[in-house]
């Protein structure tokens, strides 16, 4: 059988690309998805070229490019085996502390874009009994002060369980991964000494897609060990 396909959004950067290496080196042939083309066919060309990566630009906002996406991993490499919706972004603490603009564009990103990849890679996934994994957060377990970053993301845990239950029984399975701060571009001030890296969170999803077909690895809570909160 050919190598199965990861296919992961918001693959340009962080937690995204770090997955990317991973998947690759365990031998999954990846379809990289983001709004950056320019560091996608970088990371593409990076992790084994045409043959072995696809990049697509997409903004999961977009219903139309997230149905375009998996036409094309179906198109180039036949079928998509993981799925991991982790495009998305946060905003500083504080009902007025952005404008409504972010806002919207952040809760389209986080949830609606989420579910968009659900809907658009679902039938593929369902056909190769494969794996859904979306990103949500720590903040999605436990509401943080002032944050609407946190609501989307307890939107995505409902989301995965959400999915998880109608998935049920088809030999799909589904993760939410929950990491507490990362070392990204999620920063903009970086993070601080103690935070993770992006490979650690990159070898919990791998954990978890790794595990035997009767095992579902639900969630994962990932804090630094220095983590208060």
């Amino acid at each position: 059988m050919a190598d199965p396909v990861f296919l992961i959004t918001g693959a340009s950067s962080g937690i995204g690309a770090a997955t990317a290496h991973a998947a690759a080196a365990q031998g999954y042939r990846l379809v990289l998805a983001a709004r950056s083309r320019d560091r996608l066919e970088g990371l593409a060309a990076e992790l084994g070229g045409d043959e072995r990566a696809l990049a697509v630009t997409c903004d999961v906002t977009e219903w139309e490019q997230q149905e375009a996406m998996a036409a094309a991993a179906r198109d180039r490499f036949g079928r998509i085996d993981v799925v991991f919706a982790n495009a998305g972004f946060g905003a500083k603490r504080g009902f007025t502390a952005e404008s409504p603009e972010q806002w919207r564009s952040m809760v389209l990103t986080n949830v609606l874009g989420a579910a968009y990849t659900v809907r658009a890679t679902i039938d593929a996934l369902r056909e190769s009994k494969g794996h859904l994994v979306l990103t949500s957060s720590v903040a999605g377990r436990r509401a943080l002060s002032g944050s609407l970053y946190s609501a989307t993301k307890h939107a995505v845990t409902a989301m995965g369980e959400a999915a998880r239950q109608e998935l049920n029984d088809s030999g799909v399975r589904v993760t939410v991964i929950e990491p507490g701060m990362v070392d990204t571009p999620f920063f903009d001030a970086g993070a601080t000494d103690w935070a993770l890296k992006p490979d650690d969170i990159a070898r919990a999803i791998l954990f978890a897609v790794s595990q035997p077909p009767h095992v579902d690895v639900n969630e994962l809570l990932i804090r630094p060990t220095a983590q208060p909160v």
